[in-house]
């Protein structure tokens, strides 16, 4: 029931509308000015980051979500006035330990993939480890970055996910609309510029992934987890100089970009995997209700509330 906690916000249902159009407008008219302007972002990228270096670059980035996650949880907490849990999960309180388990096992498993990518092209790789730039780029990064996932898994799986899901009163509207959008929201991204556009399939597939963890274990604590192990690791692990994080990580890819194979595995091997493997630890059932069913009304949802109230008072 992670959508109906939407119910519990106490102004009307346009108010989960306008922190996303806000931002989805934004994004949209700097993408449209980039191209008017017929702007080279790499080169921009490479500028920001020779003046400045790219540890105050990254940080600079990262703060901008940080800005917008506490823009985003003032809007619910104080304008909407829903509590904290029931924005992020439906159960009595948010459980980090599934957090910090799909933090733990994504964050293994990327860094498994990494070393072995290492180990069989080792022509693509050099080592990249500056222990005095590392260590300032793992404090940023450890402080930022989860900041960064955060605000996007608040907005799309959350803010987004419970106010399309009320509006349509069904779940898959909003596993469909919210993953997609998840996708082209990074269509301004270096790697779009350098791969094509084959590799939104990486994105949005991520989308529907993260999406679909959220309503089958009917919270949010899970894609937390995930996407903050995916991106966290990332940056700390390895760099390319026409990547969206370009840090002082431990390797560096310099490989020629090109789109292939590495772009499905994920979305059509990796991810069904971790659906599967989660799935069997947290009793996952009835997949087909969560993620397509309807969504209960208000009063339905009230009404089974006072249910469960009475039954622990009584």
């Amino acid at each position: 029931m992670y959508i109906e906690q939407g119910y519990k916000q106490r102004i009307g249902i346009w108010s989960f509308f306008v922190i996303p159009l806000l931002f989805l407008g934004l994004t949209a008219v700097s993408l449209v000015l980039l191209n008017l302007l017929a702007l080279d972002t790499d080169a921009i990228i490479a500028s920001e980051i020779e003046k400045k270096g790219s540890n105050r670059f990254l940080a600079e980035s990262l703060l901008q979500f940080a800005v917008m996650l506490a823009v985003l949880i003032f809007w619910v907490l104080v304008v909407q006035k829903q509590s904290f849990t029931a924005f992020t999960t439906s159960r009595a309180r948010i459980d980090w330990k599934r957090v910090f388990f799909v933090f733990a096992l994504w964050g293994l498993i990327t860094i498994g993939f990494t070393l072995l990518d290492v180990y069989l092209s080792p022509d693509d790789y050099v080592i990249n480890f500056n222990l005095a730039k590392f260590l300032p780029l793992a404090v940023i990064a450890i402080l930022l970055v989860p900041l960064q996932t955060s605000f996007e898994e608040y907005l799309f799986r959350g803010h987004m996910m419970q106010g399309l899901g009320i509006l349509a009163k069904n779940r898959w509207v909003p596993l469909v609309v919210t993953s997609v959008l998840f996708g082209l929201m990074h269509i301004a991204n270096p790697e779009v510029e350098k791969l094509g556009y084959g590799i939104m399939v990486y994105y949005i597939g991520t989308g529907f992934f993260l999406g679909i963890m959220t309503l089958m274990d009917e919270g949010l604590e899970l894609a937390l987890g995930f996407h903050a192990a995916n991106n966290l690791i990332t940056a700390l692990l390895v760099t390319a100089d026409w990547t969206a994080f370009q840090t002082n990580s431990v390797f560096k890819d310099i490989s020629e970009p090109g789109l292939s194979y590495d772009v499905l595995i994920p979305v059509f091997v990796i991810f069904p995997i971790l659906l599967y493997i989660l799935g069997r630890k947290y009793n996952w059932t009835n997949w087909k209700e969560k993620l397509t069913g309807r969504v209960m009304t208000k009063e339905q949802f009230v009404a089974l509330q006072d249910d469960a109230s009475s039954t622990v008072q009584a």
